[in-house]
């Protein structure tokens, strides 16, 4: 049976493992951090353990699960893992260093795949011995729930080991989706105009729950503040300025004042008690002006993404609505609308804004 090594066991790390053991992988799972590592196997039980009182996994299934997942005391006992998908900290040299030691361990043919949401996967295989074997797995929290995975190769990942990275996530229970090596490459990337243009029409003093009202009449299971609210504003705001400076300050992805605002005023949601609109229940209340300009900036990210390669329509569109759990993906947005809709809602969103702005509804080349 395929050996699966997972090297970081927070919230992420334990979450992946729990998938391949589900599929009946043997896993080796460690962490560099004692009490997070001896905690690990304790943590899953009690997860599995409330999936059986839900009814939703049978003792037996749990029992097999549990005695499927070995947590090891370092990464020297990981030899005979097939693949060694990393869950650690998101700094790129302690991922190349990871990935170095690795080399040192694992047989040649073995895989290293970062679960990374935001780093450069050719960056990473940069330097290595065997650069080849290195891609990126980006799971979606919670990993044992979230059905996506964005597979992202870069230029000289060997095709093989793609397939067998793909062959073993879909063994898993996930659906595959090829992502180009792009800073936030498909869903983090495509998801940013749901929660920019939100922020500012907010700006401009439209109110956050009538936003996410709009949103929720036009299909949404929640609006962008609920999600801001669900995520944390402060994580959002890391989210946002980290595509902002990976993508040259374009004011496509700008952080805008609402946000770092509310990150100072200590309100980032569910997790402090407050937020945009949490507590408080927002009611769906149709506004399609609203929901026209979401929807065309969506529809513009996506169509910007696509001329730059490494994906196709249907795979932006499967990606976001299972990463996102939107209603549809941009390119069903761009056929709802029409082209000629989207387009003059950009060039009408550019004639109102300030210079400064303006780039920010440039129509993509597939307008």
């Amino acid at each position: 049976m395929t050996t699966i090594a997972v090297i970081g066991l927070g919230t992420m790390g334990l979450g992946i493992a729990q998938c391949f053991a589900q599929a009946r992988f043997d896993v080796l799972a460690t962490d560099a951090h004692a009490p997070t590592r001896d905690s690990a196997a304790d943590r899953l039980a009690q997860t599995l353990a409330a999936r059986v009182k839900t009814g939703k996994l049978s003792a037996t299934d749990c029992a097999a699960t549990l005695a499927r997942v070995t947590v090891v005391p370092d990464v020297t006992v990981l030899a005979q893992a097939a693949l060694a998908i990393e869950a650690i900290v998101e700094r790129i040299e302690a991922k190349h260093d990871l990935f170095a030691q690795l080399e040192g361990i694992l047989p040649p043919q073995a895989i290293l795949a970062t679960n990374t949401s935001s780093l450069s996967v050719t960056a990473l295989a940069r330097g290595l011995a065997r650069p080849e074997r290195v891609l990126g797995l980006h799971f979606f929290n919670p990993a044992p729930v979230m059905r996506l995975v964005e597979l992202i190769p870069h230029q000289g990942s060997d095709p093989q080991a793609l397939a067998l990275a793909r062959e073993w996530a879909e063994a898993a229970g996930k659906t595959v989706i090829t992502a180009p090596d792009r800073p936030g490459f498909i869903v983090n990337r495509c998801a940013r105009p749901f929660y920019g243009e939100a922020l500012a029409m907010l700006e401009s003093g439209i109110p956050a729950a009538r936003i996410d009202a709009a949103m929720m009449a036009a299909g949404y299971r929640l609006g962008p503040f609920a999600l801001i609210d669900l995520i944390g504003a402060d994580i959002n705001l890391a989210a946002t300025e980290g595509l902002y400076a990976a993508m040259g300050g374009h004011p496509r992805y700008l952080p805008f004042d609402p946000l770092r605002a509310q990150v100072a005023s200590g309100h980032l949601g569910r997790k402090t008690g407050a937020g945009f609109v949490f507590p408080a229940e927002v009611v769906a209340s149709a506004d399609p002006a609203i929901v026209l300009r979401i929807e065309a900036t969506l529809a513009n990210e996506a169509l910007w993404l696509l001329s730059e390669g490494g994906t196709t329509q249907d795979g932006i569109d499967t990606a976001v609505k299972l990463g996102l759990n939107f209603p549809r993906g941009p390119f069903e947005m761009l056929a709802q609308h029409g082209a000629a809709v989207i387009k003059t809602t950009l060039s009408d969103l550019a004639a109102a804004a300030t210079d400064q702005m303006k780039p920010r509804y440039a129509p993509a080349p597939g307008l």
